[in-house]
């Protein structure tokens, strides 16, 4: 069965108009077109002489100038604005769908701001210091370490669905495993799980415990990387690091942005949400697991970001960069 569309509507009753049929129930008799139809573009022949859509039905969907101007206007005194406020706020010039495509077309987004360290002005000079510093390193030689807590029932991790949003039950208290690992461009160690509280005399026993792959992996002339917790600080760990390692890199305050593991750490963390591990023992298992699925192609792509880390730090005179 062919649908007659709008337009051949129009057509049909624009032929019964011109060979004089003028009768809505008669024309609906010969075509089956609806009466409100029938009526409606007989009642156009007679105002207009023809059953064309007027143009600029409904509200326009042209931006002007002159709104462009108060919807960015609008937008930099509340950024926190709804779309069907603007249209409020515009008097209904425009439709909300309307707005929406213009300000895709201006390069806005909507999102919720992305979390980054406070830094002090000390910091940021201290930052800017560092870049200028290590612009021109040679990181293939660094081996970059950090610790990280993953969550069991993590749901950060968008999916496609049609119908209605899926729901993923989670419990009020999630508990976590934490890890501790490290990698350069040749490789990285085993992932380092534990359930408890690190201290700077356990920070100690698992270096202890890597110390000879490290160096297998690394050769000679290499430096250590590692961030400014006070346990990494300690004493205790500045003793043995002194004795284990050539060289420990000294690194700038309140900076997970500059360390390359932070990306690894993301890459392992949403790949084992995907797999939706159901309690602790499966949790820890595809931790690991996914930090060996990791390739040495991925570890040597961030390692090499280091260059442009510290153009950007440079540029953004010691603040956040966006990595």
């Amino acid at each position: 069965m062919t649908t007659t569309t709008l337009s051949d509507k129009r057509k049909i009753i624009l032929s019964f108009w011109n060979r004089g049929k003028r009768s809505a129930k008669e024309i609906h008799a010969a075509t089956k077109i609806p009466l409100p139809t029938i009526y409606y573009n007989l009642q156009k022949l007679r105002k207009t002489g023809n059953v064309e859509q007027s143009k600029g039905a409904g509200r326009p969907g042209v931006v002007t100038k002159e709104i462009s101007q108060k919807i960015r206007r609008y937008i930099e005194e509340n950024s926190f604005i709804s779309t069907r406020s603007l249209v409020a706020k515009l008097g209904g010039a425009i439709s909300q769908s309307t707005l929406v495509r213009h300000l895709k077309s201006l390069g806005y987004k909507n999102d919720v701001p992305k979390p980054a360290p406070m830094l002090t002005r000390l910091q940021k000079k201290k930052r800017l210091l560092w870049a200028k510093k290590h612009l021109k390193d040679s990181w293939g030689k660094t081996f970059f370490t950090d610790e990280t807590a993953f969550q069991l029932f993590r749901n950060t991790t968008g999916q496609w669905y049609k119908g209605s949003r899926p729901v993923r039950r989670v419990p009020k208290n999630r508990e976590k495993i934490f890890a501790w690992g490290g990698f350069s461009m040749a490789g990285k160690t085993d992932l380092f799980c534990f359930r408890g509280i690190m201290n700077a005399e356990f920070y100690v026993s698992i270096l202890e415990e890597n110390i000879a792959d490290i160096k297998a992996l690394m050769g000679k002339g290499w430096r250590f990387q590692q961030d400014n917790d006070p346990k990494h600080t300690s004493r205790l760990a500045k003793s043995y690091l002194e004795s284990h390692v050539p060289k420990v890199l000294e690194w700038p305050a309140n900076s997970p942005d500059l360390n390359p593991i932070e990306n690894i750490w993301g890459l392992v963390k949403t790949n084992v949400e995907k797999r939706m591990p159901q309690n602790l023992d499966e949790l820890e298992s595809f931790m690991r697991e996914e930090w060996d699925a990791i390739p040495k192609s991925t570890l040597k792509n961030v390692v090499k970001s280091m260059q442009n880390r510290c153009k950007l730090v440079i540029k953004n005179n010691g603040d956040h960069i966006d990595y």
